[in-house]
């Protein structure tokens, strides 16, 4: 246990005071992840990422099947993550269009009777978007790959 703050000593100064101390000590020197980045650094900003931490620690979600309201927030969430990674693996526009718009038809059900739990928290999908979004990524891909040199995509 440490010792009391001085009362002519400011807050800042004293905590300060400690970490030395402790760095003095070794106290630092064996943390787990040392060196090391910070987790999840490397994605982009997400309001939920916390939720979602939690939820892949406790293997929540991670089920197809919708035994319940909130598994089918999960289900649909999930989906909506998988969506650039499901879409990419299409070949045809029609098709992105019809898994566009049913995944859209899901958030919009979601949205207007919502189940028991904690709400959606997405969006629909603007379909053309994601449609140019896709064609964007079919052309830069098509360039990419060995011998497509003189192809248009």
């Amino acid at each position: 246990m440490t010792e009391r703050k001085p009362a002519d000593v400011s807050h800042e100064d004293w905590v300060e005071h400690q970490i030395r101390q402790a760095e003095r000590r070794g106290e630092f020197a064996e943390l787990p992840g040392r060196g090391k980045p910070l987790p999840g650094n490397e994605i982009e900003y997400d309001a939920l990422w916390w939720v979602k931490a939690k939820m892949r620690r406790e293997g929540l979600g991670q089920e197809r099947a919708a035994d319940g309201a909130g598994s089918l927030v999960a289900v649909c969430r999930r989906d909506a993550e998988e969506l650039p990674a499901v879409l990419a693996r299409i070949e045809d526009e029609a098709e992105v269009r019809r898994r566009v718009g049913e995944l859209n038809k899901r958030i919009t059900d979601l949205h207007l009777m919502p189940p028991p739990g904690p709400p959606l928290g997405i969006p629909r999908f603007k379909v053309d978007e994601v449609v140019r979004e896709w064609r964007e990524a079919r052309r830069l891909a098509a360039r990419r790959r060995p011998g497509a040199a003189g192809k248009r995509g």
